[in-house]
């Protein structure tokens, strides 16, 4: 590569680190950063792509864990620096396929690894497809996080409800959660274990049950309580609580010695204290 060369790409990525973006998240930052850095040339520049800068979005179809999609993508790619404007040139409308990763808010360190390796090799060798870039459906933000909490709202009122008349529920879990439109309501009361069960068998799942109980003692109010715990990390993660535990002996001893699912990032504070004190009772 000639000087020219080497200072038009250098001058180029500068531009692009230093310009005022950020995906809201340090980690997705100062990945897209990284990759920058090992850009050959402007055209190789990965991004963060403003999802306003997206139009035409059709869904195509759905890969794996992953959703794919179609887009336009307004502006298109850095095509080539203009040393008298000092600044990067885009090339047009691009059109442009959308992967959208589910659970990407509980990206753990390997993601990032596969992502940086996937980001440099594509804007390395033109035999491969190339990534432009990241971006984030604002639905996956903070509108969805409003929505979940508007979840376990609703939840939390209907087990209330239960309370009320004196009742437990005893064997709540996202199971006996059911969609009324546009209302979310406990089911199954009253069908919560056989109907001649001892007060202190222990039945139902596992990673909802709380530690009083396992080890024989009654259902009370607190343990309706603990399984609202376990609901609301579901609802903020995405994913079943202990989804990567065998449901067996150990896990409910585990349990009992006071094992809880890693709270994800991007909780709320006082969703991530109101869940801690529910799985305290």
């Amino acid at each position: 590569m000639s000087d020219i060369r080497e200072d038009l790409v250098d001058a180029a990525i500068d531009r692009t680190k230093i310009s005022n973006w950020t995906s809201g998240n340090d980690d997705v930052d100062n990945l897209i950063q990284e990759c920058q850095m090992k850009a050959i040339g402007p055209d190789f520049i990965p991004e963060w792509i403003p999802y306003n800068d997206l139009e035409d979005i059709e869904y195509l179809t759905k890969s794996g864990c992953s959703e794919i999609y179609t887009a336009t993508w307004i502006g298109g790619y850095f095509m080539e620096w203009d040393s008298k404007e000092q600044q990067l040139k885009r090339f047009r409308e691009q059109a442009v396929v959308l992967k959208r990763l589910e659970n990407i808010e509980n990206a753990n360190q390997s993601w990032f690894e596969e992502a940086k390796l996937h980001l440099t090799i594509s804007n390395k060798y033109p035999e491969i497809v190339q990534c432009y870039g990241l971006t984030k459906d604002p639905s996956n933000g903070s509108y969805m996080l409003k929505e979940r909490i508007q979840i376990t709202v609703q939840i939390i009122g209907s087990l209330t409800r239960i309370h009320d008349e004196n009742a437990i529920h005893g064997d709540l879990h996202s199971g006996s959660i059911l969609l009324f439109i546009p209302q979310f309501r406990i089911s199954d009361l009253g069908f919560c274990g056989p109907a001649d069960k001892p007060l202190k068998c222990v039945y139902g799942n596992l990673p909802y049950i709380a530690l009083e109980v396992i080890i024989g003692k009654e259902q009370t109010f607190k343990s309706d309580i603990y399984s609202i715990a376990m609901l609301m990390w579901e609802i903020s993660s995405g994913q079943p609580s202990f989804y990567n535990f065998i449901h067996n002996y150990d896990l409910a001893m585990n349990i009992v010695n006071g094992i809880r699912p890693k709270i994800v990032s991007g909780a709320p504070l006082e969703y991530r204290h109101l869940m801690k004190q529910c799985w305290d009772a």
